[in-house]
C-alpha cells in the first residue's frame, strides 16, 4: 500500500517536473510528444496487448493533447487521433473486437454521400485534404475507439486506473498554466474566453479538458481516497485544477464538469444503500463548499469578473445579447445551410467557406451536430442517431458502468461547444461502451 502511494505521488511530481522542463526549455514538448508514441509502441508490443494496454496508451494521449498543441509538442494539429486511431487498431490485431461494433462502421459510411458532394462541388480555391481532414478525423477517431471497446469486459478499478492516465498529463497542462500566467489579476480585464490564463491556447479547449480534469480527480477523491494522505492530494489537485478551469473564462468544461459530478453522484446515490446515503449527503455537502471556496477564490483573483462572466454580462455589468458567445449565428447558419440542401448536404469540410455566403466570415463550427446537419443533411441525421442511441442500448444490460451517464454527457456537452477538435469526446464516448463489472468481495453480500 505505502509503495502505491508513493508511486502516485512520483507520477504526480514527475508529470508537474514535464511542465517545468517544457516552460524553460519548449523543445522538449516535441520530445515529450515522441517519448508517448515511441513508450507506448514498446508497451503494447512487450505485453501484446493483454492487459489492454492499448487502452492506457490512448487514455495518456488524450490527457496530453492539449498540452502538446498548446506547447507547440505535436507534428500536426491531429497528431493525437491519429495516434489514438494506429493504436486502436492495434489492440484490435492482438485482441480481435466485437463484431457488433461494426455498428460504427455504418456510422462512417454514413458520411460517405458527403464526401461526393466536396469533390464534385469543391472550389478550386479550397484546401481538399486540409478540410476534410479536420471536419472527418475525428468521427474516424470515434468510430474506431468505438469498434475497439463495444462490450470489452473491463473491472471498475481498471477503468478508473485508465482514465486516471487522462488525468497525469492534466496535471502537467495544469501546472505549465500556472507558469504561464501566475498572476491572474495582471491579464484579466474583461469578461470575455481569456488566452492569457489559457497558455496562450484556445481557452475552450484548456477548459474541456481541464474540466475532465476535475471529474477524474473528483473520483479520485471519493472513491479512492483512503487515507489523510490520498485525500490532501487528490483534494489539492482538484482544486488545482478547477481554479485554473475558471479562470480562462470559458464556460463549456466547467459546466459540462458539473454535470458529469452530479450525475455520477446521483447514479451513486441511486444504487445505495440506507448508510451509503446517509454518507453520500455528507459528500455532497463537502463537495458543496469545495465548489463554493474554490469560486469565491477566483472571483476574488478576477475581481468579480468572472461572476459577470458565468451571468453574461460584460466587465460594465451589462447583460450580453448572445448567450453562447456568438455560436448562435453559426448555428443558425448551419440550419439554413441544412434547408439548402437536406439530404445530403452542402458536403464534407465545406461548411466554413459556405458559412461566408451566410454570415460574411469564414468561420469553423463549435458544434458537432450542427456541423453534421449542415455538411452531411440527412445522412447527417441518421448518422448522429446511431451515436446517440447505441450507447444506452448497451447500457441496458451494462448498469455497474457507474461513470456511463457522465461519460455520455462529457461527449455530448464537449460535441455541442468544442466539436470535435480534440480526441477527448471520441475517446471518452468509446468508454460508455465498456462492458464494466464491479469487483465484489466475496466475504461482503452487499
Amino acid at each position: 500500500m505505502k509503495n502505491t502511494k508513493i508511486i502516485y505521488l512520483a507520477l504526480v511530481l514527475l508529470h508537474a517536473l514535464i511542465a517545468l522542463l517544457v516552460f524553460v526549455l519548449p523543445f522538449v514538448s516535441k520530445i515529450y510528444a515522441f517519448l508517448i508514441l515511441v513508450v507506448g509502441i514498446y508497451y503494447v508490443y512487450k505485453n501484446k496487448n493483454k492487459n489492454d494496454e492499448v487502452l492506457y496508451v490512448c487514455a495518456y494521449l488524450i490527457g496530453a493533447e492539449v498540452f502538446l498543441r498548446m506547447t507547440g509538442g505535436n507534428f500536426n494539429n491531429e497528431y493525437v487521433k491519429f495516434s489514438v486511431v494506429f493504436f486502436m487498431l492495434l489492440g484490435m490485431i492482438y485482441n480481435n473486437f466485437s463484431r457488433n461494433g461494426l455498428l460504427y462502421l455504418l456510422f462512417l459510411m454514413l458520411l460517405i454521400p458527403g464526401l461526393f458532394v466536396t469533390v464534385t462541388d469543391a472550389d478550386i480555391n479550397l484546401d481538399f485534404k486540409k478540410a476534410l481532414i479536420l471536419n472527418l478525423s475525428g468521427p474516424v477517431c470515434l468510430s474506431i475507439c468505438a469498434m475497439y471497446m463495444f462490450k470489452r469486459p473491463i473491472l471498475f478499478d481498471k477503468l478508473q486506473k485508465i482514465i486516471l492516465m487522462i488525468g497525469y498529463p492534466i496535471i502537467t497542462t495544469t501546472v505549465y498554466l500556472f507558469l504561464y500566467t501566475p498572476n491572474i489579476q495582471n491579464v484579466v480585464m474583461g469578461t470575455q474566453s481569456n488566452f492569457e490564463t489559457s497558455g496562450g491556447f484556445g481557452p475552450n479547449q484548456v477548459s474541456t479538458i481541464l474540466g475532465l480534469g476535475m471529474f477524474i480527480f473528483f473520483t479520485q477523491l471519493v472513491f479512492f481516497s483512503k487515507s489523510k494522505f490520498d485525500i490532501i492530494i487528490n483534494g489539492g489537485l482538484l482544486v488545482f485544477i478547477s481554479f485554473r478551469g475558471i479562470v480562462t473564462f470559458s464556460r463549456g468544461g466547467i459546466i459540462t464538469a458539473v454535470v458529469m459530478i452530479i450525475l455520477l453522484m446521483a447514479v451513486v446515490y441511486y444504487y445505495s444503500t440506507f448508510a451509503g446515503k446517509k454518507k453520500l449527503m455528507f459528500v455532497f455537502i463537502l463537495t458543496a463548499l469545495l465548489g463554493i471556496g474554490v469560486w469565491m477564490y477566483s472571483s476574488l483573483q478576477t475581481k468579480g469578473l468572472i461572476d459577470k462572466r458565468y451571468a453574461n454580462e460584460d466587465a460594465r455589468g451589462r447583460s450580453k445579447k448572445d448567450r453562447l458567445g456568438g455560436r448562435e449565428e453559426i448555428m443558425d447558419a448551419d440550419f439554413s445551410l441544412f434547408t439548402d440542401s437536406p439530404i445530403f448536404g452542402v458536403g464534407a469540410g465545406m461548411g466554413k467557406s459556405k458559412r461566408l455566403d451566410k454570415i460574411g466570415v469564414e468561420v469553423a463550427a463549435h458544434n458537432e451536430i450542427t456541423r453534421l446537419l449542415a455538411e452531411h443533411g440527412l445522412f447527417g441525421i441518421l448518422a448522429f442517431l446511431v451515436l446517440l442511441i447505441t450507447p444506452f442500448v448497451v447500457y441496458i444490460n451494462n448498469r455497474q458502468h457507474l461513470y456511463f451517464l457522465s461519460f455520455y454527457a462529457f461527449w455530448l456537452l464537449t460535441i455541442n461547444h468544442a466539436a470535435m477538435r480534440t480526441a477527448a469526446p471520441a475517446f471518452v464516448y468509446a468508454l460508455c461502451l465498456l462492458s464494466v463489472q464491479i469487483k465484489i468481495p466475496e466475504e461482503t453480500e452487499n
